[in-house]
């Protein structure tokens, strides 16, 4: 039996291909318009989530490359005031050979080492209190404000330390151990500079106080070799995050960004079917005396 088309189930036919017609053409101006394939969760949930874990990887990945500037202008701080403080060793070195030779310079050149000397032990203790961002690099995380204090004891809380997360399952150290590096209290570089030119002035042989010197210098060196170490750990970590925020950018784009010119090329073909179909339904559904009737 042949089923009775009539003119009214044209029409309904004809209305529902339009609308669906539309709707995709809708959809693709949109899609021209913001060059995205993604508006709402709904176009695509798999690509929507896709999308969220892309962007919180990169938000993620965001806040490490802050964390990894931040430790490197420490560490880069730190490694600049170590540089300062083993050249005055060094001239502390030096000061402490030419004034050895007690017996043959006079009152007035001890007193001119010995001054020399005060003024290297003054410059050496601010370089010990050097501070980035109103925090001493010495200090770890104590807020004395100070690394050492002018009885020349370290302010630094035992095992503490400042640290930067670079990376989900890594953390760097950008403080530096002020007592590693200089000593504390009476056994600190500045109590030993006091030492020698104390004695200096009164005429003792400060030869003696040499081994001491070195060893100094040496602590101040092995922690730069530490800040070292750190900072170029640091840097490898900054270059491998760069190439991961390009993937992660690539995947996203992947997932929620249209290829414009395939776009364009759909657009211009559904506005000549939705055309075309125009045309075709108005020829097709003339009105007829049941139009007006209804």
């Amino acid at each position: 039996m042949v089923a009775r088309i009539t003119s009214q189930m044209l029409l309904h036919s004809a209305q529902s291909n339009l609308q669906l017609s539309m709707s995709t053409l809708a959809k693709l101006q949109s899609q021209a318009g913001t060059q995205k394939a993604i508006t709402k969760p709904s176009d695509d949930p798999a690509g929507a989530g896709e999308s969220m874990r892309i962007r919180a990887d990169q938000r993620a990945l965001s806040q490490y490359s802050a964390n990894i500037g931040d430790g490197l202008a420490w560490l880069s701080t730190a490694d600049d005031s170590l540089s300062a403080a083993t050249d005055a060793m060094q001239t502390v070195r030096d000061l402490v050979v030419q004034g050895a030779s007690s017996g043959s310079l006079n009152a007035t050149s001890r007193e001119a080492i010995a001054t020399q000397l005060d003024s290297l032990k003054a410059s050496l203790l601010g370089t010990a209190n050097t501070q980035y961002a109103g925090r001493s690099i010495f200090a770890g995380n104590s807020d004395a404000g100070v690394a050492f204090t002018a009885a020349y004891a370290s302010t630094a809380v035992a095992g503490s330390s400042v640290e930067r997360r670079v990376s989900p399952t890594d953390t760097v150290r950008v403080d530096v151990d002020g007592a590693a590096a200089f000593g504390t209290g009476t056994n600190s570089v500045f109590a030993l500079i006091d030492k020698i030119s104390t004695d200096l002035r009164a005429g003792t042989n400060i030869g003696t106080h040499l081994t001491a010197v070195d060893g100094a210098i040496s602590s101040i060196l092995g922690e730069q070799s530490r800040v070292g170490s750190r900072y170029a750990k640091l840097e490898t970590t900054k270059e491998l995050n760069m190439a991961q925020s390009g993937s992660l950018e690539s995947q996203r784009a992947d997932v929620e960004d249209v290829d414009l010119s395939s776009v364009i090329l759909q657009l211009k073909s559904q506005e000549v079917a939705y055309q075309t179909a125009l045309a075709v339904t108005s020829r097709a559904l003339q009105p007829t005396l049941m139009s007006f009737l209804a």
